[in-house]
Formats: structure tokens, sequence, C-alpha cells
């Protein structure tokens, strides 16, 4: 999961991000309006936090921005105002949920998980796909009630295409999903077939058929079996 943190109070800002990333969220930051539109406009995340009072402009006005870009992306609003108007204005925007400050970092935790997985998987912490189980809460993987062990990459890559199924992925998104702003210090993509082909074996080893499929000169797709939903 990538996440983009946009909040002008800096110390706040290290303690979201350091919670998050200790999580093993891919963080972003942003302290003010205009970086955090640079942000919002050059790269997709799956879930922002963002402070109404920004330097620069509104961060109800960035939401509205957002909506327009990308009307998937998932929104947990944070502010000192506590007033019912700022918090109906913000979730008429598009946001998915609010929280006042002060707030406890293991509340803000809580919020960001379930907004994923009322977005992603419908509220459900655990879901499968043929012989494949997830569980999000522990990030524990099994593959036909086998317990695989995965890299931190190779978890997210997996639950990004679990996120996206049926769709074609370019490497580049891929790289921008695991790696954020980092990946404009990659040399090439090679480091993603690397990760995709460890991930194939470890499914493929339980004697579990491959989901993942090559598409030629673009990237990849998760390919679900008609036998098989995604639950």
């Amino acid at each position: 999961m990538k996440l983009l943190i946009i909040e002008d109070n800096l110390d706040l800002l290290d303690t979201i991000s350091t919670s998050l990333l200790t999580e093993k969220f891919v963080c972003e930051t942003a302290a003010d309006y205009n970086s955090g539109y640079e942000k919002i406009y050059m790269y997709e995340y799956d879930i922002v936090v963002i402070d109404i009072n920004l330097p620069g402009g509104s961060g109800l006005k960035l939401i509205e921005e957002l909506k327009k870009i990308n009307t998937k992306t998932g929104v947990i609003v944070i502010s000192a105002r506590d007033s019912l108007a700022n918090k109906v204005e913000g979730l008429e925007l598009g946001a998915d949920d609010y929280i006042t400050k002060p707030f406890d970092m293991a509340e803000l935790i809580a919020r960001v998980k379930a907004l994923m997985r009322r977005r992603n998987f419908s509220g459900s912490n655990t879901f499968s796909l043929g012989d494949i189980v997830i569980n999000t809460d522990n990030r524990e993987v099994l593959v036909k009630n086998i317990k695989i062990e995965l890299t931190k990459s190779e978890y997210d890559i997996l639950l990004f295409f679990i996120s996206n199924p049926k769709r074609v992925i370019t490497r580049e998104s891929i790289a921008e999903h695991i790696w954020g702003d980092n990946m404009d210090l990659a040399d090439s993509f090679d480091f993603i077939y690397s990760h995709i082909k460890n991930l194939r074996k470890k499914i493929t080893a339980q004697s579990a058929p491959d989901p993942i499929k090559a598409v030629y000169g673009i990237g990849y797709k998760l390919e679900i079996p008609d036998k098989y939903e995604i639950d």
C-alpha cells in the first residue's frame, strides 16, 4: 500500500510517516499545498492523509483536485478543526474518514487499515484467490494452507496485483508502488522481474497454478481462472 501524508507540522508529519512505515506501508510526504498537488498529479496513491490547513492553499481544495485526477484514491482528513461543517464539507468532496487532532497514532493506523479493507477488499482482512489466502492484518500468505515467507516487496507486489485483478500493470507502476519517490533512482526495472520471478516460484512450489502472467513489452496481469473468484 502506497500512502501520501500532507501535513505542515513537520514533527507530526515525521511521526505519522514513521508510524506507518513501521506498519510496512510505503509512505511519501508533503508539507504544503503546492508540493502535495505536485505529488497527486504525478503519482498514484492508495490513500492520502491530508490536513485541512496547509501553507499555500486549503486541504479541502486539494481533495477536490485529487478526486478529479483519481476517484479511487482513499482520503483521510486530519485537522484541528472539530466543526461539523468542516467534516461535512470534507466528506462531500470525497473524503472517506475524518480524524481530529490531537489523536493517538494507533487510531490513525487502524483507520488507514480499515479504509484499505473497505476500498480494496469489501471490508475483509482475509481474502482468497484460488489456492492463495492473504491476511492483510498480519501480512500472512497461505498457499494450499501452507504458509509461505515473502519479502516485503514480494508481499506488496502480490497485494498490488490482487487489488487490480485482470488489469495489465506496467513495470513502472509496480516500481512506483513499492519504491515511491525512490523509483527515480532506479537504472532499470530488472529488480521488478527478479521480485516477480521469486514470488512465482514460492507460489508454484506448493503445486499451485501461477496466477501472474507476463504481457509482452508492457508488464504483468493477474489472471483469475473462471472457477475462482477473489473472496
